[in-house]
């Protein structure tokens, strides 16, 4: 018996060597014995190994838009301080007391933008440019461009700018819905503390982001892509290299990326862009009262039954809301029939109103529903929009 074991012992480890100086030899004499099936399912990768060779590489999405994104260099004048010899009062019994000639020294900045048509238009961040005397934008291909102001929208944090040229420019493309979803790869292109073009990896965090204290009308995606300074205005593309976003804030104590970060979707974006490029400034909808949270505590003290909807705590003396009859401790329930579910949706849904619309309010009143008429009015704005 122990021979035989030895025997076969013997002739498997032949066989293995043969099948070893074959394969490295003459493949193809393997390859030709092997039926065709058996070859398909050992060279093919499973599913999983497909989608991984499928995704390890995210080059073709960063070529197409990396060119569309842009820096963007600002000056304004600063403010020398004033010496504190002229404070000394034995200096201006001297020299008199005289205003000091101070020479203000130029402050630099940075960021971020984003070339969205080939008539020169670059989207980018309302904080980049709003102190600024001078901007100048400068291509990945090495281009320098002085750039016009065209407008801004403090309220998003969004501007827009435009540079004059004769010679073909390269234009991000928008993309086409807004079909984030949770998950989703994205990339974070822009100029991170100055260092020059730089494309981070991440993936959607969270969607619709709102109450951060960022702006007036926050609609955030969050992601975990590394945005630092110098990244805002910069361009938020989805795996196919389409723009999803402009990079506009992070959360983080130390000023550098701890994977917290916003982005402005482009729905927002594009509606911006659109009302900017048409008539230099974003025209929104107002009615002129303050609005809470309606929690469930306050819902039941004012016997509504559930939470959904704002509370008006206060109404502007004169203003749309005030003529049209809604008062404090009102719940808004609907706009134009349409549901109110809390004060940031009725902040959305009059601020697309156009001014001068009659719209129906429908709130409850000590338990009472009232369908009211207000006229709505043109929001003011935080300060002004065109240079």
């Amino acid at each position: 018996m122990r021979r035989l074991w030895l025997i076969f012992a013997q002739a498997v480890t032949v066989s293995v060597a043969v099948l070893f100086v074959l394969n490295t030899l003459k493949p193809e004499w393997l390859r030709t014995a092997t039926p065709a099936s058996v070859v398909a399912i050992l060279e093919a990768p499973d599913n999983g190994e497909a989608r991984a060779q499928a995704t390890s590489s995210y080059a073709n999405a960063a070529q197409r838009s990396m060119p569309a994104v842009v820096h963007i260099f600002t000056t304004s004048a600063g403010r020398g301080q004033r010496h504190p010899l002229f404070d000394d009062p034995l200096f201006r019994h001297f020299f008199g007391d005289r205003p000091q000639q101070e020479r203000g020294q130029r402050e630099a900045g940075l960021g971020s933008g984003v070339i969205v048509s080939p008539e020169g238009y670059v989207l980018t961040n309302n904080h980049v440019i709003e102190t600024a005397d001078a901007i100048e934008v400068a291509l990945n291909d090495g281009r320098k461009f002085s750039a016009r102001l065209i407008g801004r929208d403090p309220e998003t944090d969004l501007a827009i700018l435009r540079i004059e040229t004769d010679e073909p420019l390269p234009v991000i493309t928008f993309s086409g819905t807004d079909s984030l979803t949770v998950g989703d790869v994205v990339l974070a292109i822009g100029n991170p503390f100055g260092v020059g073009q730089t494309v981070t990896m991440g993936i959607v965090s969270a969607l619709g982001r709102s109450q951060l204290g960022i702006n007036t009308f926050e609609n955030y995606i969050q992601t975990d892509a590394a945005i630092n300074p110098g990244n805002s205005g910069g361009a938020l593309v989805d795996s196919r290299g389409d723009l999803v976003g402009i990079n506009t804030a992070i959360y983080s104590r130390s000023g550098g990326s701890l994977g917290i970060g916003f982005a402005i979707p482009v729905s927002i974006v594009r509606d911006v862009l659109q009302q900017i490029v048409a008539s230099g400034e974003v025209v929104r909808g107002w009615v002129g009262v303050e609005i809470q949270d309606l929690t469930a505590e306050l819902a039941a003290s004012f016997g509504h039954p559930d939470a959904n909807g704002a509370l008006i705590a206060g109404v502007l003396r004169g203003s749309p809301a005030d003529r049209g009859g809604v008062r404090p401790g009102d719940i808004l329930i609907a706009v134009d029939g349409r549901s109110v579910r809390d004060p940031r949706a009725m902040l959305d849904m009059v601020a697309a109103l156009p001014p001068g619309r009659k719209s129906g309010f429908t709130v409850k009143r000590n338990g009472e529903q009232l369908e009211l008429t207000v006229e709505v009015g043109r929001r003011p704005t935080p300060a002004s929009t065109r240079r």
